[in-house]
């Protein structure tokens, strides 16, 4: 995470939140008060705007007569206010110092959000974006061990045939494998071109693997040449 958060309290105003975002290169901040974490403002909060002719569009006649006023004045207070506790979004995503880094890359995946408040008690103490767990991704591939140069044929089959017996997806097994001077060989079938695929990268995979030669077919085809 990132650590410390950027806030802003909530008398500040808009033109604060705006300075912010722009010269710290920020895509949101945090709204604190008295340590307890109130909202945040995010550039998603800010691309309907009055003033840059953004504002969300007039509702149609028939939301005006069935609306509710408050969804009505929500949208003009989002839209013209300056004050940041009209402008933040209240409902904020967050998660805890011990919350798993796959936990974290779930939650944003499925609310389809770019970042997540880590808190302590009620006190936000850092961030985790989307852009955090990219460079993790990138340090950890940095730091992934070279290939030794030398893997007997032997071991590579076995590291390959524990791995797909790991997963849910193969239809092969470990007679469908085998393995010459660090060249995998590939037989039998598949169900999906997905799953093709997958267990090719999973063979690539390996450690002292040189190259894989895919014979299989699709079960359907194979079914037919019974």
């Amino acid at each position: 995470m990132r650590s410390p958060v950027v806030a802003v309290g909530p008398d500040s105003t808009l033109d604060e939140v705006c300075d912010l975002l722009v010269t710290r290169g920020l895509s949101a901040v945090a709204v604190i008060d008295r340590g307890v974490m109130l909202g945040t403002v995010s550039e998603e909060d800010l691309i309907h705007r009055a003033e840059i002719g953004t504002a969300a569009p007039r509702r149609s006649w028939w939301f005006h007569l069935f609306g509710r006023n408050a969804t009505l004045a929500a949208d003009y207070l989002k839209s013209h206010s300056a004050h940041v506790t009209d402008v933040m979004t209240s409902q904020v995503l967050t998660v805890s110092l011990c919350t798993p880094i796959d936990q974290i890359a779930a939650l944003l995946e499925v609310n389809r959000a770019r970042r997540v408040f880590v808190v302590s008690g009620q006190r936000a103490v850092g961030i985790v974006a989307r852009a955090d767990l990219v460079r993790a991704l990138a340090a950890a591939r940095q730091s992934l061990p070279s290939p030794a140069s030398f893997h007997d044929d032997a071991s590579i089959r076995r590291q390959i045939v524990d791995a797909l017996r790991t997963e849910v997806w193969p239809s092969i097994g470990a007679a469908d494998v085998s393995v010459k001077n660090g060249v995998v060989t590939l037989w039998g079938g598949y169900l999906s071109e997905q799953e093709r695929k997958a267990s090719l990268v999973l063979a690539e995979n390996t450690a002292g693997v040189r190259g894989v030669d895919d014979h299989r077919v699709p079960l359907d085809v194979a079914h037919a040449m019974v």
